[in-house]
């Protein structure tokens, strides 16, 4: 099994188990990280270091009940991943549904994730929120 798989099936295992400090230790110190979408969501944006996607992960809940989170698929191409799924939250402050697919791109070099960037329907996500 490549590092890559190894270092992204575990990364998803810690966060379905919900153990974000064991999570955060997958991260290199610096990281290439964004997450598009309407500013009006808490956590859209550029990251750079481990300690700011810990933060992100810590956070989440305060924002968001876990409805469903599939990985369905893991594709790996050398240093490259990305996970296939589906997802469903409700969003705490409008308790409206943002349910999407998504693709995770996720690099790994090292033994450390070093990009991490999300592929949802943001303009969906930007309407829960009461953004739109």
């Amino acid at each position: 099994m490549s590092e890559t798989r190894t270092v992204v099936e575990e990364f998803y295992r810690l966060l379905a188990a919900g153990e974000i400090d064991a999570l955060g230790e997958l991260f290199a110190d610096e990281i290439a990280w964004d997450i598009y979408g309407a500013k009006e969501v808490p956590w859209t944006g550029r990251r750079t270091t481990r300690a700011e996607a810990v933060e992100f992960f810590t956070s989440l809940p305060d924002h968001l009940q876990l409805e469903n989170f599939t990985v369905s698929r893991i594709l790996v191409d050398g240093a490259d991943a990305v996970a296939l799924g589906d997802m469903s939250h409700v969003v705490k402050a409008t308790g409206r549904t943002f349910a999407s697919p998504f693709a995770f791109h996720l690099t790994v070099e090292a033994g450390k994730i070093t990009r991490y960037v999300t592929f949802e329907d943001s303009l969906e996500l930007a309407r829960a929120f009461g953004a739109v």
